[in-house]
This record gives structure tokens, C-alpha cells and sequence, in this order.
């Protein structure tokens, strides 16, 4: 089976855009800026042989104050810049209980049957509660990067770091 690290994409991959301590998506592709070392430390890992999965909620189309073609855009703009195997994008609000919006593992899960991934040997790299409660359901290990965001705080995530190539090193 193979391994692999899930990634939360807003204040992972790309600088979020953080408004009164707590983070939300670029609203457009003009706002999306990758985060430092980002490029370097995907190729680290993929080196390592891990698979590179982009998991990541984005409600404010179910709320319809952005496009699911913005969205697209900007993982199309990403997936050209940056070494990514897969996206797997929650489109749902809260309220739609689906399975694959974190916390919830759904995402992880189908990513795993899809391409043989083993979870336990796995990682999920996010920087909100949701994505290390998502990977620990999952059985994944989990990373958080600490922004100091002003909202819930994960329960024991196996590391804390702030940013990927802490992450990385640390994978």
C-alpha cells in the first residue's frame, strides 16, 4: 500500500486571508499566494515516495459567496505550480452532514480506496481543529501549524509546527 500526506489547502499550501483572527479562502486567483518553501517541501515528500493530497473544505460555495469555479481556478492554478496528485474539495455547508466535510474522515477515507493508500501510515497537515479531528478519525497521523487563530484549538495532534517545511522535516 502506499503512503500519503493530506493537506489542507488555505494556510497550508496558500496564505489565507485572515480577518479578525480567524482564517477564510482567497475570494479570486488574485488573491492566492503560496506560502513560503511550500514548493520545496512537496518535493521533498513526494521524493519520499507519498502521495500528495490536497483535502479542503470550502462551505462559502454551499453559502454562495464564491463561485465552484473559483474554486476550480484556483486549484487548476495550484495543481500547475506545484507537485499534487489530487484534490478533494467539500463543497457542503454544516448544515448538508455530508461525509467528506472535516472533521468529518469521508474525504481521506475515499482518497485511500481510490488510490491504495494506507491511513495509518499516512499524515494530514492542517492549521484548524477540523483537519487534525479529520486525520484522527481517519487514523492518520497529524500535524497542526499553529497560526495562533483566535477559534477552537485541536486536541492533541501528534506535532505542532508553523508551517510545512517544519512539517516536513518532522514527516
Amino acid at each position: 500500500m502506499r503512503r500519503a500526506v493530506f493537506l489542507d489547502r488555505d494556510g497550508v499550501i496558500n496564505r489565507a486571508i485572515v480577518r479578525d483572527g480567524r482564517p477564510y479562502p482567497p475570494a479570486s486567483l488574485a488573491e492566492v499566494e503560496i506560502l513560503p518553501g511550500v514548493s520545496d517541501a512537496l518535493r521533498v515528500l513526494h521524493a519520499k515516495g507519498f502521495m500528495l493530497i490536497v483535502v479542503t473544505n470550502q462551505p462559502d460555495v454551499a453559502r454562495g459567496t464564491t463561485q465552484k469555479d473559483t474554486v476550480e481556478k484556483i486549484n487548476a492554478s495550484l495543481a500547475a505550480e506545484l507537485k499534487i496528485d489530487e484534490f478533494r474539495v467539500c463543497y457542503h455547508d454544516n448544515e448538508d452532514r455530508c461525509d467528506c466535510r472535516k472533521p468529518k474522515a469521508g474525504a481521506l477515507i475515499a482518497a485511500s480506496k481510490k488510490h491504495g493508500v494506507d491511513l495509518g501510515g499516512s499524515y494530514m497537515v492542517g492549521d484548524r481543529w477540523r483537519d487534525i479531528q479529520a486525520g484522527q478519525a481517519a487514523g492518520c497521523k497529524t500535524i497542526f501549524i499553529d497560526y495562533g487563530y483566535q477559534e477552537k484549538q485541536p486536541k492533541s495532534p501528534d506535532y505542532r509546527c508553523r508551517s510545512l517545511t517544519e512539517a516536513t522535516a518532522f514527516i
